[in-house]
C-alpha cells in the first residue's frame, strides 16, 4: 500500500513541473504569468513566445501526464485503480503546482497524456471532436471544453470501464471545464481569443 501512495504523490510532482513557465523564463526571462492570457499552458506559451515554444510545451505536458501513469501501471502490476487516482493527481498537480504557489494551468495537454495512456480510443474521439469545433469556431478554448465534457461519454460508450476509471474521467472533465470559467465567460461575451497560426517566433 506504501509504494503506490507514494507514486501518487510523484505523479502530482510531475504534473506539477511547469514546463511552459520554464520554457518562457529559458527564452525570454520573462514569466509567462505576467502575459498574454497570464496561463502557463502550451496555448498561452504559443501566443506570446512563439509557434516552437508552444508546440513543445504541449508535448512536454502531453508527456507527464503520460508518464505519471505509466509509473503507476509499472509499479501496481497496471492496476486500473491506482492508475486512474494517478490520472487524477498529475491533472491537479498541473492546475495547482506546488512550485508555483499552487497556482498552475487548465491541465487540458496533461489530460490528454493520461488520456493516451488509459483510454486511447476515447481519446482519438474526443480529439476528432477538438480539431472540428476548433477549425469551426477558431477557439481552442471552446474544442477543450467540449472534448473534456464529453470524454466520459466516450470512456463509457468504447469500454464500458471499471468504476475507477470511469470515476477518474467524469472528475477531469468535469474538472477542465470548471477551469475554463473565465474562458467560458469571455466565449459569451464575445471576448475570447481567436487561434491565429501566423508566423511563429
Amino acid at each position: 500500500m506504501t509504494q503506490p501512495l507514494v507514486f501518487l504523490v510523484l505523479a502530482y510532482l510531475i504534473g506539477g513541473i511547469p514546463f511552459g513557465y520554464l520554457l518562457v523564463k529559458l527564452k525570454t526571462g520573462s514569466d509567462v504569468r505576467s502575459m498574454g492570457s497570464g496561463n502557463i499552458g502550451a496555448t498561452n506559451v504559443l501566443r506570446t513566445t512563439g509557434r516552437a515554444f508552444g508546440l513543445l510545451t504541449l508535448a512536454l505536458d502531453i508527456a507527464k501526464g503520460w508518464l505519471a501513469v505509466w509509473l503507476m501501471g509499472r509499479m501496481t502490476a497496471l492496476d486500473v485503480g491506482w492508475m486512474s487516482a494517478a490520472g487524477v493527481a498529475v491533472v491537479l498537480g498541473h492546475a495547482f503546482p506546488v512550485f508555483l504557489k499552487f497556482k498552475g494551468g487548465k491541465a487540458v495537454a496533461s489530460f490528454v497524456g493520461v488520456a493516451a495512456a488509459l483510454a486511447p480510443a476515447a481519446l482519438v474521439a474526443v480529439v476528432i471532436l477538438f480539431v472540428a469545433v476548433v477549425v469551426w469556431s477558431r477557439y481552442v478554448s471552446l474544442g477543450a471544453i467540449v472534448g473534456a465534457a464529453l470524454f466520459p461519454l466516450a470512456v463509457w460508450l468504447l469500454y464500458h470501464p471499471e468504476w475507477p476509471l470511469l470515476a477518474a474521467s467524469v472528475f477531469c472533465g468535469a474538472f477542465i471545464v470548471w477551469r475554463h470559467k473565465s474562458n467560458i465567460e469571455r466565449l459569451r461575451a464575445g471576448t475570447e481569443n481567436v487561434l491565429k497560426l501566423g508566423g511563429g517566433r
